[in-house]
């Protein structure tokens, strides 16, 4: 089915083997890019949040937990100005502004602010809130949450904390799919976690299913397409390549999804880095292709060192496939807008 949010493509295809190289010269290596791949829409407002609020505010302006998992987008913000926490209670009263990270937070987090009488900006992703609207939306008509994530993401802790304890259980894979007891007598509905593989979580709700035939389920996938359209494109590259290299932090449920996908899809080798400079070509030794994506929060810059520590050791021959074309952005709150 078509996406209504891009535009899909047929993947590129080309074939042959990279020819010899000449004695002396550098191994012809070929490059297959995944398109999509890095910044999503709502890692681009996210970011574009705290760069606006540092411009209309001056520094410091603080920011509840990383304002998306990447240690690059992190650091460049803080030599800006940007000062992150992990809790509110860290933050002075000086009437500076406060972002809520990407991920989203509990209700219990604006509540304090509010408290605090704080001026706070939440770059909660527009999709992760409509994942939020929709817990209270089945909860109101009376029924239990079964939420398939992982325990101790900031996104799943973000819509736990949107109703009040135990009226969310929390599902992390099949294995508890198949176990799970939720309250008796109780109506259900299932709702997931934006950054899941897409394969995984398919599996878990047709358990969830024949277990619980009547469990209700979101009106529109809760995966993003970000997530969704990274996956597609890792699974059309990783047949061709004999290594796949994923720019992303460990921390990124996202990226560490790409490099299992890549794998999975028959990639005989895959592996994540943070940055160029954590990268060792000499792993694409004896390599005829390797495939590379990055995360949805990392920079595409960081894909470029990937590239340019390859170019230290290999010819390459660089090809783009691309599955799917994005063109989705969020607007910025209302108090940063003219």
């Amino acid at each position: 089915m078509l996406s209504t949010e891009t535009d899909l493509a047929r993947p590129a295809v080309s074939g042959g083997d990279p020819p010899r190289p000449a004695p002396g010269a550098k191994q012809r290596l070929k490059v297959l890019m995944a398109g999509p791949r890095g910044f999503c829409a709502g890692v681009d407002r996210a970011i574009k949040i705290v760069e606006e609020a540092l411009a209309r505010r001056g520094a410091p302006v603080y920011v509840r937990h990383e304002i998306v998992h990447n240690r690059f987008v992190v650091e460049r913000l803080e030599t800006l100005g940007a000062v992150f926490v992990e809790e509110l209670d860290e933050i002075p009263d000086n009437g500076q502004p406060v972002v809520f990270s990407a991920h989203g937070v509990p209700k219990s987090v604006p509540a304090e602010a509010r408290a605090r009488e704080m001026f706070f900006l939440d770059a909660t992703c527009p999709l992760v809130s409509k994942v939020h609207r929709e817990v209270e939306r089945h909860s109101a008509t009376g029924r239990h949450i079964l939420l398939i994530g992982h325990a101790g993401h900031p996104e799943v802790i973000g819509t736990m904390g949107q109703l009040p304890e135990g009226s969310v259980t929390l599902v992390e894979d099949a294995a508890q799919a198949r176990t799970v007891q939720p309250p008796a007598g109780v109506q259900l509905a299932f709702t997931t976690q934006t950054t899941l593989s897409v394969d995984d979580t398919i599996e878990i709700v047709s358990i969830l299913q024949d277990r619980f035939p009547d469990i209700a389920s979101p009106t529109k996938e809760d995966i993003c397409y970000a997530t969704t359209n990274r996956q597609a494109a890792v699974k059309a590259i990783a047949p061709r390549s004999e290594l796949m290299v994923v720019v992303g932090a460990p921390n990124s449920s996202n990226s560490v999804r790409l490099r299992e996908v890549a794998e999975r899809a028959g990639c005989p080798r895959a592996v994540l880095v943070q940055r160029g400079r954590d990268f060792d070509p000499a792993l694409a030794d004896g390599v005829a292709t390797v495939g590379i994506t990055a995360g949805a929060s990392a920079p595409e810059i960081l894909v470029d060192e990937v590239l340019d520590r390859l170019r230290t050791r290999f010819e390459l021959e660089i090809e783009e496939i691309v599955v799917a074309r994005e063109n989705i952005t969020f607007k910025l709150p209302a108090a940063l807008q003219d």
